[in-house]
């Protein structure tokens, strides 16, 4: 896109990462949608977004760089468990607690990241993240049911995930400046697909149904981690996180959209606390200076 080359890179960054928040905020509607299963559901979603990123890398004339080192393994494998313990967890218990749930993964990363990168914990990180979790609190007032508490510590789960891909995918491109960290998407789509291979057959696919598997694949989880991937060149993984908390906010508009489902007044009080924070938080951090570890 010409024109993301005149946009400061964090900027750039930022808008990376808001246009995947969005398009990871469908997966609610859709994976309650289907008839499938979980396994099922991340099986073929994740073979389209494999073969989606080798599409589009061959399309911009780029070669995956694969490596197998422990922390690309282990960069890997956190992905596919981000992927199949949200699935998993959208099935067992409500959207709105899986969500709510995954994205504690911000909390982890302000202990983590300064750890990792020997940098003090900013006032600013914990006061975003605190105003956030309280925003999505209201967002999600008298929808976080205590049912399905398997599904809650796998949503749990899920959220410790997110935040060490987050954190591996940051230690790479830190490490490696020069490494395209985009293999571990590939193998990551891959390992998915190889776990949950046992458990997906016999299956019988409608035509809808492969239509919404195909956009959940090439758009809702291929381009978006691609582009995930892409903003966090610019900005620090807890900045990373803190944006795509967007997508708790925009998932319930998905289903207003789809099936009808009206959010309550709190639910919009609680959006707008998180968008306001979202945008104080970014554009203090582009007034001081962008911090790209």
């Amino acid at each position: 896109m010409p024109f993301l080359s005149r946009i400061p890179d964090h900027r750039k960054g930022l808008v990376y990462i808001v246009i995947a928040a969005l398009l990871w905020s469908s997966s609610g509607l859709f994976i309650k949608v289907l008839t499938l299963t979980a396994f099922q559901i991340s099986f073929f979603r994740s073979l389209v977004a494999a073969m989606t990123i080798v599409a589009v890398l061959r399309f911009q004339g780029r070669k995956p760089e694969f490596h197998f080192r422990l922390p690309d393994l282990a960069c890997t494998l956190c992905y596919a468990m981000t992927v199949i313990l949200f699935v998993t967890a959208t099935k067992l218990t409500t959207a709105a607690n899986a969500i709510f749930l995954q994205f504690t993964a911000p909390i982890y990363l302000l202990f983590l990241e300064p750890w990792v990168f020997k940098r003090p914990i900013l006032r600013n990180d914990i006061l975003a993240v605190a105003a956030c979790m309280g925003g999505m609190a209201l967002f999600f007032a008298g929808h976080l049911e205590l049912g399905g508490m398997i599904g809650n510590l796998l949503s749990i789960l899920s959220g410790m995930c997110l935040a060490t891909f987050s954190i591996l995918l940051k230690w790479k491109r830190v490490r490696n400046p020069l490494q395209d960290p985009i293999s571990a998407l590939i193998l990551g789509n891959f390992t998915v697909g190889l776990l949950c291979l046992p458990f997906v057959f016999p299956v019988t696919v409608s035509a809808g149904q492969a239509i919404s598997l195909i956009y959940l694949g090439v758009f809702q989880l291929g381009i978006s981690f691609m582009l995930f991937t892409a903003g966090q060149r610019y900005v620090s993984a807890t900045a990373a996180a803190i944006t795509s908390m967007l997508e708790a906010v925009f998932n319930p508009v998905w289903v207003f959209l789809g099936i009808g489902e009206k959010p309550s007044p709190f639910a919009m009080v609680g959006a707008l606390v998180v968008m306001v924070v979202i945008l104080w938080y970014n554009l203090r951090a582009a007034v001081t200076a962008p911090r790209t570890a």
